[in-house]
């Protein structure tokens, strides 16, 4: 239905933009301010678009433990995570604090390979290395 490589360069648009307004927004508020009405705003349109696509029959499909992982998902990264990153944001340039941030692949590789028993290749390597370079070469 979706194209993977459609979908990722458009998360990557939106996700390029993103800081551009939360650091703006961030001027006088405090993090977890900010943080708590993007997320009231944000579940409002979810339940708007729920209802509108007629979702809310497929949340009877789900699984306990799926749920558990969602929302475990959650807590990482859009609570925790995503709080870590507005006093990034708030306290850093954007064009250090983002780059820092959209190194999680890095973790998630490393995490993947210890925990999901996922193979690691040549190329793997390779990322995990230019990830890295990337996060020291911003000290400069």
């Amino acid at each position: 239905m979706f194209n993977a490589y459609l979908m990722a360069g458009l998360a990557m648009v939106f996700w390029g933009i993103a800081p551009i307004f939360g650091k703006l927004g961030l001027g006088e508020m405090q993090p977890i301010v900010a943080l708590t009405i993007r997320s009231l705003v944000i579940s409002v349109i979810l339940l708007i678009t729920m209802t509108v696509s007629g979702q809310w029959g497929n949340i009877a499909e789900v699984t306990a433990k799926d749920t558990t992982y969602i929302v475990l998902e959650g807590i990482c990264a859009a609570l925790l995570g995503q709080l870590a990153y507005y006093y990034a944001l708030k306290f850093g340039e954007v064009g250090r604090v983002s780059p820092i941030v959209a190194a999680f692949p890095l973790v998630a590789l490393l995490l993947g390979i210890v925990f999901l028993g996922e193979k690691v290749t040549f190329y793997k390597i390779v990322a995990a290395f230019l990830i890295t370079s990337g996060i020291v070469l911003l000290k400069y």
